[in-house]
C-alpha cells in the first residue's frame, strides 16, 4: 500500500540561455557543451533527449544584467562565464517546439520591465506555435544591473516590485481569459466571417501601474494562460505564489530550508484564496552527480569541482543575496561576520554540510561550484533516489528543477543511471500522462485540464462559449 501512495515526481531540466549556468566555469570541462548554447541545434538535441526521457519540461532561467557586486563589477562574472553572455530564452523555445510533441517549456520573463499588452502576445504566439507547452516563469527582477540598463536608477522597492506584478497579472488574465470568447473564430468561408467582432471585447483597465484598454490582440491560445511558474520565497513572494502559481521553484541546500515556506505557502493558498493546496507543485533545485559507485561518484565530483571558478561562484552569490564578499579575509570565519544575512546563508549551508570545520569565502565558493544555489547530490543512484524520497518526505516537494554540472553530460547521466531507479520505486511516469497534450495537461497529469483550474484566480475572467 505504501508503494502505491508514493508521489510520482515531477522532473524539468533547469538551464539558462549561457554557458555553465549554475555551475560556474565548468565550462572549460573538456565534456562540456554548454557554450554551445548560441547554436539553435544545441537547444533541439536537448528538448529531443529530454523528451525522450519522459521529462516533464525544461525551466529556462534568465537574468538581464550581470552579477556585479563582488568586487563591485561584473569582471569576475565576465572573464568565468558566470551566467554572462546570456540570451533572450523565448526565442529557442519554437525550434524546440517543432521538434518534440509533448515537452514543456517554462521561460522566465521579469514583470518589472515588460508592458503586459506586448508580454501577453508574445507569450500567446509562442504557445500557440508550441501547442500549448509554454509555462511563464514569473519573477520581479533581483539585480540593480538589469534595472539600470531599462532606464531606471535602481529597482524598485521589493514589495512595491511585487504590488506593480499583482496588477500586471490581472491585465494578463484579462487579455488572456476575458478579451475573446471561446468560440470568437468563425473561420467562415460562405459569409466571409473571419472573427465575430461580437465575441472580442475591450478590457478597458485603469489602475495605479497601467492602462490596457485591450482588446488583446492574439486569439485564445491552447492554454489561454500558459502555466503559471514562480520561484519567489520571500513574504511578498510567498503571498504571490500562494495565489497566482501553479509550480513554485524552490532552492535550498537541504529539506528543512524550504520545508517551512512550503507549508506557509500550501496554507496561504487555501486559506486566503480557496486554492487546493495540493495543487500547487513544487520543485526543488538538485544538482546530480551521479556514478556506478559512491567512490565514482565522489571522483567524478572531485574532478568537476577542480574546474569550477572560484570568483564566478562569488559573483554568483553576490547576485543572488546583494552581498559582497570580497571585503572579507580568504581564512575569515563567516559565522562570526557582522552580517545578519552572510550568517543565515551560511549557516543554512552548515546544516546541509555538518562537517565542514570553518566556512570561509573558498567554503561558499565551493559550495556554489557544483549545482549553485541548491542541493548537489553525490552518489550512486539509489543514494540521490534516497535523498530525493527524503526531499518529499522532509520538505513535501512534488519534483525536482534538475541542474547540471556538465552539459549535456548530466542529463545523459541522470537518464542512464537515475531515471531507471526511480521507476523502480514508483517515484516516475513511464510517459506522458498526455502524449502531444499540453504543459498544464502533464505538469498536472490531468486529461484534458488545458486552461487554468476553476479555483485558480485567472479562471474567473474566461469568456467561455455559451
Amino acid at each position: 500500500m505504501a508503494q502505491a501512495q508514493k508521489k510520482q515526481l515531477i522532473l524539468n531540466a533547469f538551464v539558462e540561455s549561457c554557458s555553465g549556468h549554475q555551475s560556474p566555469g565548468l565550462w572549460a570541462h573538456p565534456d562540456d557543451k554548454s557554450t554551445n548554447f548560441n547554436d539553435v541545434k544545441h537547444w533541439v538535441k536537448l528538448a529531443q533527449l529530454l523528451e525522450a526521457a519522459n521529462f516533464h519540461g525544461i525551466f529556462i532561467a534568465d537574468v538581464l544584467g550581470a552579477y556585479d557586486v563582488y568586487k563591485g563589477n561584473p569582471d569576475p562574472a565576465i572573464i568565468s562565464g558566470a551566467q554572462w553572455p546570456v540570451n533572450e530564452p523565448l526565442a529557442v523555445v519554437s525550434a524546440m517546439a517543432a521538434a518534440t510533441e509533448s515537452i514543456g517549456f517554462g521561460v522566465t520573463v521579469a514583470t518589472t520591465y515588460e508592458q503586459p499588452y506586448h508580454l501577453a502576445r508574445r507569450l500567446s504566439t509562442v504557445d500557440h506555435l508550441s501547442g500549448g507547452r509554454l509555462g511563464w516563469n514569473v519573477v520581479t527582477g533581483y539585480l540593480d544591473s538589469a534595472a539600470r540598463n531599462l532606464g531606471h536608477t535602481e529597482q524598485p522597492q521589493h514589495d512595491e516590485r511585487y504590488a506593480i506584478a499583482e496588477e500586471y497579472m490581472d491585465v494578463m488574465y484579462k487579455l488572456w481569459q476575458s478579451s475573446w470568447r471561446d468560440d470568437a473564430v468563425k473561420l467562415d468561408r460562405e459569409r466571409r466571417i473571419y472573427t465575430d467582432p461580437q465575441l472580442v471585447r475591450t478590457i478597458d483597465h485603469v489602475g495605479k501601474y497601467y492602462r490596457v484598454p485591450g482588446p488583446h490582440i492574439c486569439q485564445p491560445s491552447p492554454q489561454r494562460t500558459p502555466l503559471i511558474l514562480q520561484a519567489g520565497t520571500s513574504k511578498a513572494g510567498r503571498a504571490f505564489a500562494a495565489k497566482h502559481a501553479e509550480a513554485i521553484f524552490v532552492a535550498g541546500h537541504s529539506p528543512s530550508v524550504v520545508a517551512q515556506n512550503i507549508a506557509d505557502i500550501r496554507a496561504t493558498a487555501r486559506d486566503q484564496f480557496g486554492r487546493d493546496p495540493r495543487s500547487l507543485k513544487f520543485l526543488a533545485l538538485l544538482c546530480p552527480v551521479l556514478g556506478p559507485t559512491e567512490e565514482a561518484a565522489r571522483a567524478k565530483y572531485a574532478e568537476y569541482l577542480s574546474y569550477g571558478s572560484e570568483d564566478g561562484a562569488l559573483a554568483l552569490f553576490g547576485g543572488w543575496t546583494g552581498i559582497d564578499l570580497a571585503v572579507y579575509d580568504d581564512e575569515q570565519e563567516l559565522r562570526q561576520v557582522e552580517s545578519n544575512a552572510i550568517r543565515s546563508a551560511v549557516e543554512a549551508w552548515s546544516r546541509a554540510a555538518p562537517g565542514v570545520p570553518k566556512w570561509t569565502k573558498r567554503t561558499v565558493a565551493d559550495h556554489i561550484k557544483v549545482g549553485g544555489l541548491g542541493a548537489t547530490v553525490v552518489g550512486t543512484p539509489e543514494q540521490v533516489a534516497d535523498e530525493m524520497e527524503r526531499w518529499v518526505r522532509e520538505a513535501d516537494v512534488d519534483g525536482f528543477n534538475l541542474a547540471y554540472a556538465l552539459f549535456p553530460k548530466s542529463f545523459e547521466d541522470v537518464i542512464e543511471y537515475l531515471l531507471p531507479e526511480l521507476k523502480r520505486r514508483g517515484l516516475f511516469w513511464d510517459g506522458y500522462a498526455v502524449k502531444g497534450g499540453t504543459y498544464r495537461e502533464n505538469m498536472y497529469g490531468r486529461p484534458g485540464l488545458t486552461r487554468p483550474p476553476a479555483d485558480h484566480p485567472a479562471a474567473k475572467y474566461h469568456w467561455k462559449a455559451e
